[in-house]
């Protein structure tokens, strides 16, 4: 089967609730770090808080995939879409409240997360933001591209 790989990252302005997603589709090994750099795309969100918006920017990405029959490896530094999988069965068994009995904000994105996410064959993969150069590899530098797109968009925003 064939792979892509999807890098995604985010950048808020937690007290105007505006923030920037940004995320490149690799289907192509061979593009150098300039085409992917004119390849990434990016979005404004608000009313939105970090948490928030790594998800809204990885569901954004995945509407744009329009290839559903492929492994999609991707990449973030956001935890919490990490870990998400892992707590599918006890978010959706409690129906989206937590131990207080309070709805979860953001229950309606994991909903989409889980709906948009059980039709594909993803693996996630965990980057480590903010390296120094010295220790980056290959998919942290593409990484770092995605991570300042959106910083940067925010940046001129602000």
């Amino acid at each position: 089967m064939k792979k892509i790989k999807l890098f995604t990252d985010s950048s808020v302005n937690p007290q105007e609730k505006i923030g920037f997603g940004s995320f490149l589709i690799i289907k192509d090994e061979n593009l150098t770090l300039e085409n992917l750099k004119k390849t990434i795309k990016i979005k404004r969100f608000e009313n939105t808080s970090s948490t928030k918006l790594e998800l809204q920017t990885f569901l954004w990405s995945l509407e744009e995939i329009k290839n559903k029959d492929v492994i999609i490896e991707v990449y973030t530094d956001c935890q919490n879409i990490i870990g998400l999988q892992d707590r599918k069965e006890k978010l959706e068994k409690n129906n989206f409240y937590s131990s207080s009995g309070k709805l979860m904000n953001n229950h309606e994105l994991y909903k989409e997360f889980f709906e948009k996410t059980d039709k594909l064959n993803l693996v996630f993969i965990k980057v480590k933001g903010h390296k120094k150069s010295s220790l980056k590899d290959e998919i942290d530098t593409i990484f770092n591209l995605v991570d300042k797109a959106s910083r940067s968009a925010l940046r001129n925003q602000i």
